[in-house]
């Protein structure tokens, strides 16, 4: 993808001959051809985390055992608000004192790239980390022109919360592909009750169907990301996504926090909703009469073989290339992304585990298994520095909208893409 701003041009244009460099040193350092850097002394790694992102008694866990681990380290862990944080990072990234290590949404990580400050994490993701089984929908955000500086660290994306009972009665089973995904859900949606809810301005979910039919939001094309929602593909998805909306009472003006979408399945009229197995607790909270009633299944695909693919949302770790702490940071970063520590974060929180191999190893939890699953066909948003531009004034909202109410699909498109490649190629004119 292009690096928009000319101070990061020549960074960008050398970027492939670093990455070989660095492959390179990893088979040199493997064969402890490579010295390190001796420690010496206490010292002390300061890790931004986000808000609610992890528990005070996983942190406590993990501070605590890795001290005991690594005794001449101590960990300074510092929780940030989501609100506000990308001027922190900004002005952390560019400031003589940065933390060591820092937890960025896997969208943003291009945009803060694009601004310079990150560590070029390739070398370790190749030799320590072990990249090759890193999800697609959390390692590719974290990948610029072949380098990667935004390292996995958890996952969650949308699954299929279901009525047990309901589906019982109308005598339907989880559906293995989109098409029994449709039969059920007619038969579900009966005098009273709705099918599914699915508001009309749900864009992450049709971003899944777009990509499950090969088509894409946005493409880079020739240095230059243009909008993509008038591809036969996209709009295939959005035919789909008009097919199973209407089996429904979902609003077509707003999206699924308008009402909060859990609130209306707690009312106990709705027998499926599109999100990610947290909002069962939600729903339980709201109408104790639904607990054991719940039930999760992987957002079905076009086939029976595997599930659809669907948006990873989750966070990455970075670490600014300004730390004076650049070894144990990596060090930490380490740990918090491997099997261990990534296990227990997983059924802590319910998340999905950063990497495919560690899915079975959360495989009794039945929301997060499911949620597993679908993870293996994940993928993220355009990773154009500017595509949360694109989410501030949101023209696939206004796209879905008008071809839930009736617009001609492909014209209601091209308006759409016209917008999101204007947005996406602002700032190559600034």
């Amino acid at each position: 993808m292009p690096i928009s701003r000319s101070v990061n041009c020549a960074k960008k244009r050398s970027l492939s001959t670093s990455v070989a460099l660095v492959v390179s040193g990893a088979l040199l350092a493997g064969c402890g051809l490579l010295p390190s850097s001796p420690d010496e002394g206490t010292r002390t790694v300061t890790v931004w985390l986000m808000k609610d992102s992890a528990s005070s008694d996983f942190l406590k866990r993990f501070t605590e055992a890795y001290e005991k681990e690594h005794a001449h380290t101590k960990l300074d862990i510092q929780i940030k608000s989501w609100g506000g944080i990308g001027a922190q990072i900004k002005k952390a990234l560019t400031g003589d004192n940065p933390p060591d290590v820092i937890e960025v949404g896997n969208t943003q990580v291009a945009h803060y790239a694009d601004h310079g400050g990150l560590e070029n994490l390739t070398l370790e993701s190749l030799r320590d980390f072990g990249s090759e089984d890193w999800l697609p929908g959390l390692a590719e955000p974290g990948k610029i022109n072949h380098a990667q500086f935004g390292i996995p660290w958890y996952a969650a994306n949308r699954v299929v919360v279901y009525r047990k009972d309901l589906f019982q009665q109308a005598g339907v089973r989880e559906p293995r592909d989109r098409q029994e995904w449709l039969t059920a859900t007619e038969k579900l949606n009966t005098a009273g009750r709705q099918g599914i809810y699915l508001a009309g301005q749900d864009w992450y979910t049709l971003a899944g169907f777009i990509w499950e039919e090969g088509g894409e939001l946005a493409v880079d094309a020739g240095g230059r990301w243009t909008g993509a929602l008038h591809s036969e593909a996209a709009l295939r998805g959005m035919s789909f996504y008009k097919k199973l909306q209407a089996l429904g009472g979902g609003p077509r003006d707003a999206d699924e926090e308008k009402p909060p979408q859990a609130g209306v399945f707690a009312q106990g009229n709705v027998a499926q909703i599109v999100a990610t197995p947290g909002a069962a607790k939600i729903i339980e909270e709201k109408n104790p009469a639904l607990r054991g009633k719940l039930g999760f299944f992987p957002v079905p695909g076009k086939t029976p073989d595997k599930p659809g693919a669907v948006f990873t949302g989750g966070s990455d770790l970075v670490i600014p290339e300004r730390t004076d702490q650049r070894q144990a940071a990596v060090q930490v970063v380490q740990a918090l992304t491997g099997k261990k520590w990534q296990v227990d974060l997983a059924r802590t929180m319910s998340y999905v585990p950063n990497k495919g191999n560690l899915i079975s190893e959360v495989a009794d939890e039945e929301g997060v298994a499911a949620m597993s699953r679908g993870a293996l066909q994940g993928r993220a948003t355009p990773a154009s520095p500017t595509w949360g531009d694109v989410e501030a004034n949101n023209p696939i909202k206004t796209y879905m909208s008008q071809v839930l109410a009736g617009a001609d699909p492909q014209d209601a498109a091209k308006r759409a893409s016209a917008r999101i490649t204007a947005t996406l190629q602002r700032f190559e004119e600034e």
